[in-house]
């Protein structure tokens, strides 16, 4: 039996050894949710130039306090000119004048919004700091630096930086091609009727939907049969892709179709010292002419997906983000196993169990929105003891 880290790195070195995502250069707006493919340098110092933080008067620091000659007014987008002493009227954004070194508020002078006009005189209650409400040019990041590193997901803020620095496209990796194929001939299609003893495939959509989150294209196929000859067919039917995810017919038991079909074409399959999700298997196949990785997930719905989490999101989309927080209540684990129980964050800042332990509870998962490690070892957790808490909401 293999360990949770053990089985994660055999995953990562398969999938790596096989898929070497290309580069590519969408522009900024078809570029959000992806993943860079490269580093990421600014070409230009942000703020390019050194400007206002507030609307006020720009001066030199070592003004005297007392009255000021108003000499000049100075808006966002003109151009930067030199300061010819005294005090500019200067609004927030604007471009601070060459020798003026500290800007004064227009509320610590006068009604705020109010400003002098132009040879009046205004009072400067008390000499400045240099620097006082200015943002100096790079204090932000310097022509040159690193903007974003490689692996970064491009959201909001990482795109309206690279806005900032004037780039208009970005480099970003391939997006994975993944073929789903759940399989199990007691699956029927969400829709039709529902024979006895049948039930509705949930895996094709959800796997669908967190490979699709993850970055990655997803291409779903049913095979609703336990015959290994048509999982097989499936897959030389199927196009060029980067990976295959199955799920179902992983056991040890009989009529495990995935196991019976690829087996023999030297998929690895064995048990995982996890729950859910510990029948794993995992291999290179031919599909397309071409070897490609094959992950092989359990059936059962929350098994599925909790296996998803664990081997594959973090090589597609890097890790969730991590917390230790308190149960809320206590919980019981199995010693031997690495239990991973689905979670609510509470407003009292604990995390507390949603539904139980077993495999077939989706409703549960989805009224969750963390995952609660229990790690292998621990047989008993009481309330307010902290755990390792991944955020499956972001």
């Amino acid at each position: 039996m293999s360990t949770v880290a053990e089985h994660q790195a055999a995953v990562r070195a398969l999938v790596s050894s096989h898929w070497r995502p290309a580069t590519e250069y969408p522009p900024l707006g078809a570029a959000l949710g992806r993943v860079l493919a490269d580093d990421v340098r600014t070409p230009i110092d942000l703020p390019p130039f050194d400007n206002s933080q507030m609307d006020g008067y720009a001066v030199r620091a070592d003004a005297a306090a007392g009255p000021l000659r108003v000499s000049g007014h100075v808006a966002a987008g003109d151009p930067i000119t030199a300061f010819p002493g005294g005090a500019v009227a200067i609004m927030t954004g604007a471009p601070v004048p060459l020798g003026a070194d500290a800007i004064v508020p227009v509320e610590a002078v006068g009604a705020p919004g109010e400003f002098a006009a132009v040879d009046d005189t205004v009072e400067l209650p008390a000499p400045v700091e240099p620097g006082s409400f200015v943002r100096a040019r790079g204090s932000d990041l310097a022509a040159g630096a690193v903007l974003l590193e490689a692996g970064t997901v491009l959201g909001p803020a990482q795109l309206g930086a690279l806005a900032a620095s004037g780039l208009t496209t970005v480099p970003v990796r391939a997006r994975p091609r993944v073929l789903i194929v759940s399989t199990g001939a007691e699956l029927a299609e969400p829709g039709e009727p529902l024979a006895p003893g049948a039930i509705y495939d949930a895996n094709a959509v959800s796997l669908s939907a967190a490979i699709t989150l993850a970055g990655g294209i997803a291409l779903a196929t049913g095979v609703y049969s336990d015959e290994p000859g048509h999982l097989r067919l499936a897959l030389e039917a199927a196009g060029p892709v980067d990976l295959v995810v199955t799920s179902g017919g992983v056991s040890a038991g009989a009529h495990e179709v995935v196991r019976d079909a690829l087996e023999p074409l030297g998929v690895r399959f064995g048990s995982v010292a996890l729950q859910p999700g510990g029948p794993q298997g995992l291999g290179a196949i031919t599909v397309a002419g071409a070897p490609t990785p094959v992950l092989c997930f359990p059936g059962n719905p929350v098994s599925s997906l909790v296996s998803f989490e664990l081997f594959l999101r973090p090589l597609l989309r890097g890790d969730r983000p991590v917390l230790r927080l308190p149960l809320s209540a206590s919980v019981d684990s199995p010693a031997a196993k690495h239990q991973v129980r689905r979670g609510r964050l509470t407003d009292a800042g604990t995390v507390e169990l949603v539904g139980g332990v077993s495999s077939h509870l989706l409703a549960a998962y989805a009224r969750s929105d963390a995952l609660v490690h229990l790690p292998v070892g621990l047989t008993r957790a009481e309330a307010g003891e902290v755990v390792e808490v991944w955020r499956i909401d972001e």
